[in-house]
């Protein structure tokens, strides 16, 4: 049953879920853009955005160790704090844009670039 389930697992246990997440929501951080699947890049949006947030909301040491926590890497935090901070200082959301690319050849799975407006 599903009773109170708030997202899909993608058919991952629960540590392999969570480690595919921080390791995507790494790589959006330091590339700025990631091809992948479409259910993948809905799961990671919300993330990377709360991320965003928090780290607006608090003071810089705080934020640094909650990012450092999370993401894999300490440039990825990084860059967070000194790059994409000052870039959504006046925005309150809708930080990510998902933007269609149409079918995997080989399975046919819809995928999709996920980027920083």
């Amino acid at each position: 049953m599903r009773h109170r389930r708030k997202t899909t697992r993608l058919n991952r246990n629960k540590a392999h879920l969570k480690a595919m997440m921080r390791n995507m929501a790494t790589s959006i951080i330091l590339y700025e853009k990631v091809k992948t699947t479409q259910s993948k890049a809905n799961l990671i949006k919300s993330t990377v955005e709360e991320l965003i947030t928090m780290a607006k909301a608090k003071d810089l040491p705080t934020a640094m160790r909650a990012l450092n926590a999370y993401l894999m890497d300490t440039n990825a935090s990084k860059k967070l704090t000194r790059e994409l901070l000052p870039r959504y200082k006046e925005r309150n959301s809708g930080y990510l844009r998902v933007t269609p690319l149409g079918f995997r050849p080989g399975d046919a799975a819809p995928m999709v670039q996920i980027e920083f407006v």
